[in-house]
């Protein structure tokens, strides 16, 4: 009882960090992706004759290892560590322009124009894969790291106001969902006269989250594992969040116009925060009943899971508005680049807004799920998905300048053929919608993103049983890194094994 007091006392009562620090910290990960694609196009080409653990040891080195190291020992530095590596990118991209092979006779401006008439192959978007995976990643690395003292106490999900990496995690994973929901992919067109069965269908696609949601209250409490009942409750988790969510959106979206998302997005949030200003119900989520934090009865038990749920409603309905855009069918280069001026302005839009709700209402709190969270999460998450698209086209430029035209989890430039002929050579292209052996067998990135569900289940597992086993709160620097990457190591080898295996653990 004493170690789980204490356990709870060390990722309790923090106030986050700056949105600065949050934001180096994004552009940190997609630093990763783009040295990642420069290596295996540069010094593996066209081939993929390696053995499958060279590649899952360069994959991990540079794309996981190094966000291990941001989120423990660096960060005091990390601004200069990004801004290092951001210079050497260009550098090395410059170089890769002198040297290219591919109109090597053309001046600067005719290559820019030759890359943005550039076709790509359209049976996948890898941003916003890249989007979901690191989320995905960031979450598993930050809930084992926040019990060890190497983790930044600011960066712990905050007591009641603060922006912390935590707190854009669990709401992150609300948005990437909505990303590619249903909803957004446009699939409900086929089942617009039969809405009531679309709805039921995704009641029932949800029961595994409600699963795990049980299956973690029952052990959590069984085991006496140390939990932070600020967080969601008493008796709520994540994964009953997760799954609430995404059936009261899909109601929402069958009574309601798709298109009209971000309507009912910003309404929801607009209303909650009226009467979270209006009524006691703020008081109420964050002192109970009583005024004195009791937790007696269900809802009073269980008052921040359930109330923040509204808030994650709006931030999944932005997350399909920005799916429905995002999805919009695109052929060009120069098409995507305005698509990305467009994510820019609204990002730039709602960091404004922002900034004036924590001025004249109140600050981010996950929490609540208050107006502000809801507004910080979505400009975070088209931030984050403006990043990995401009990493993305700098890759796609280095294909298009030295002839090296594919390269794992990024877009395939689709040869050159007449206008009439594209949409017919798109979909003989439409075999790369499945693995494809030769470019993306060997891919971390793809490997987490077939199988994202049992990822995130085996770091929750992971966690608790480093928990059980390491005195985290005492271990010093060498042992809590060494702890943590042996876990990264382990969620990913997983995975990856069952990837290049074509195998896909999804049975509902």
């Amino acid at each position: 009882m004493e170690q789980k007091l204490s356990k709870e006392a060390f990722v309790s009562n923090f106030n986050g960090t700056t949105l600065t620090e949050n934001s180096v910290g994004l552009v940190s990960c997609v630093l990763s992706v783009a040295y990642r694609g420069l290596i295996l196009m540069c010094f593996f080409g066209e081939s993929t004759e390696s053995p499958w653990k060279r590649f899952l040891f360069i994959d991990f080195v540079v794309l996981v290892a190094p966000l291990v190291m941001y989120c423990t020992v660096l960060p005091a530095v990390l601004h200069w560590v990004v801004l290092v590596l951001a210079v050497v990118l260009v550098i090395s991209v410059f170089q890769i322009y002198y040297r290219r092979k591919r109109s090597a006779h053309q001046h600067l401006k005719e290559v820019i124009a030759g890359f943005l008439d550039t076709s790509l192959d359209m049976n996948r978007i890898p941003f916003v894969t890249l989007f979901r995976v690191y989320v995905n990643i960031v979450t598993g690395i930050c809930i084992l790291a926040v019990d060890f003292p190497i983790f930044p106490r600011r960066f712990a999900k905050a007591e009641t106001y603060g922006k912390g990496y935590m707190d854009y995690g669990a709401a992150a994973f609300v948005f990437s969902n909505a990303l590619v929901s249903p909803e957004a992919r446009q699939r409900n067109k086929i089942v617009s006269h039969f809405k009531f069965s679309f709805a039921v269908k995704q009641i029932i696609a949800v029961w595994p989250l409600i699963f795990l949601g049980l299956v973690r209250l029952i052990s959590v409490k069984s085991v006496n594992y140390h939990e932070h009942i600020s967080e969601y409750g008493l008796h709520w988790n994540f994964f009953f969040t997760l799954a609430v969510v995404r059936i009261l959106s899909s109601f929402i979206l069958v009574l309601c116009p798709v298109r009209s998302a971000w309507i009912f997005s910003g309404g929801i949030a607009l209303c909650y925060q009226f009467l979270l200003e209006t009524t006691n119900l703020k008081q109420f989520i964050l002192h109970g009943s009583d005024g004195k934090g009791t937790r007696d009865g269900f809802i009073n038990a269980n008052r921040e899971g359930i109330f923040s749920m509204v808030g994650y409603v709006s931030i999944y309905m932005a997350g399909v508005q920005a799916g429905i855009f995002i999805m919009k069918r695109r052929m060009l280069v120069k098409d995507w680049i305005k698509m990305q001026g467009c994510l820019a302005i609204s990002t730039f839009i709602l960091l404004l807004l922002l900034h004036a709700c924590e001025a004249l209402v109140e600050p981010v709190s996950r929490r609540m799920a208050n107006l502000a969270f809801v507004l910080w999460t979505v400009e975070h998450s088209l931030f984050f998905i403006n990043l990995h698209m401009l990493v993305d086209l700098v890759l796609l430029f280095v294909k298009f300048l030295s002839g090296m035209s594919k390269a794992p989890c990024s877009w395939n430039i689709l040869p050159d053929v007449p206008q009439h002929r594209k949409e017919k050579t798109l979909s003989k292209n439409s075999a790369l919608e499945k693995v494809d052996k030769n470019t993306v067998r060997f891919c971390l990135i793809d490997a987490i993103n077939r199988n994202q569900l049992l990822f995130f289940l085996q770091c929750n597992i992971l966690t608790g049983l480093v928990n059980f086993t390491v005195d985290t709160v005492h271990s010093s620097t060498f042992i809590s890194l060494f702890v943590l990457m042996l876990y990264m190591f382990c969620n990913c080898i997983s995975v990856y094994i069952l990837h290049i295996n074509d195998i896909t653990l999804k049975f509902w």
